[in-house]
């Protein structure tokens, strides 16, 4: 029986096939489900991957997003494992093909060689099954004082807004330029800064702890645009006790420091690209594209579907 070398994960036909071949004891069976579980693994790691990213709203994305990329990953997926792919596979079909003491014993020096593979998915598994625990520890402590880390976008947003919509009216700027700033300079809440024992810094918006500054801090590596090229220095941040003092500490920073006056002004009105390029232009960051990478999150659906929260929240 032939069965299709790179089937579409939306293809169930295929799957019907795999099934039949599988009972009637057909080896190129046993190749197609060790290929699938190749497949399965790969797509764990394109997934662990994206997660690393700011998140698909950076590009305007959204559920509908998220929906084709996932699919996208399971098509990818099945065509690099589809071939030779990592090897994976190949070490399954040996174990349950092979025959004699060599199928049978695990610790011969054919079955041994394959060891390392063998515990690298079953470290994968048990690495997925951790995040999946430290996630659910996060969420039910994120109302607790310990650092949230959001499983996305929009719970990163809903997290802060009443705390960006009390700071935006004290500016007087609008309150999405400030949701997309927290957003940019922690990757949507999954890199705030903490210091060496967990404790979280609370510290959204990379405001630094120079002479001026008698509260806690934190020394963390940080990249800087220096001399036309990106460098990793090390600097000390403000550290806080709760979202909320951050969020405060933010708006008197800005409202006591003389260079930003233009961005506030330029803000007024409901001016998001007016506070942004402000911020650019006063220095706030040494990135030169600060001021467009915070204009396309302002316009991203995740923050432009939350809008300001209502009086009462933000009090």
């Amino acid at each position: 029986m032939s069965l299709s070398s790179t089937p579409a994960v939306t293809d169930l036909g295929a799957f019907a096939q795999l099934k039949a071949s599988a009972r009637a004891n057909d080896p190129e069976a046993v190749r197609k489900a060790a290929q699938q579980f190749e497949a399965l693994f790969t797509q764990q790691l394109l997934k662990s991957a994206r997660a690393a990213n700011l998140g698909d709203d950076v590009l305007g994305g959204g559920q509908q997003m998220d929906f084709y990329q996932d699919m996208f990953d399971q098509q990818m997926a099945l065509h690099l494992s589809s071939g030779k792919g990592m090897g994976l596979a190949d070490v399954l079909v040996k174990q349950m093909l092979g025959t004699g003491a060599a199928a049978s014993t695990p610790a011969t020096a054919a079955s041994s060689s394959y060891q390392p593979v063998t515990s690298l998915a079953r470290e994968i598994v048990s690495t997925q099954r951790s995040k999946s625990s430290v996630a659910t520890t996060e969420s039910s402590v994120a109302t607790t004082g310990t650092s949230p880390a959001p499983a996305d976008p929009a719970t990163f947003i809903e997290q802060i807004r009443p705390h960006a919509t009390r700071a935006a009216q004290q500016l007087g700027v609008p309150a999405e330029a400030i949701m997309a700033q927290a957003a940019l300079e922690t990757g949507w809440g999954r890199h705030v800064p903490a210091h060496a024992d967990g404790t979280p810094s609370f510290n959204f918006f990379g405001i630094k702890a120079d002479s001026s500054w008698d509260g806690a801090r934190l020394e963390k590596a940080t990249h800087e645009h220096l001399g036309g090229r990106m460098q990793k220095v090390t600097a000390a941040f403000r550290s806080y006790e709760s979202v909320g003092d951050a969020f405060d500490d933010y708006a008197n920073f800005l409202q006591s420091n003389p260079r930003y006056a233009d961005a506030l002004r330029d803000g007024t009105g409901g001016d998001a690209s007016g506070f942004a390029r402000g911020l650019q232009d006063a220095g706030y960051a040494t990135d030169p594209a600060y001021a467009n990478k915070l204009l396309k999150l302002i316009g991203s659906s995740s923050i432009s579907r939350a809008g300001p929260a209502t009086k009462d929240a933000a009090a």
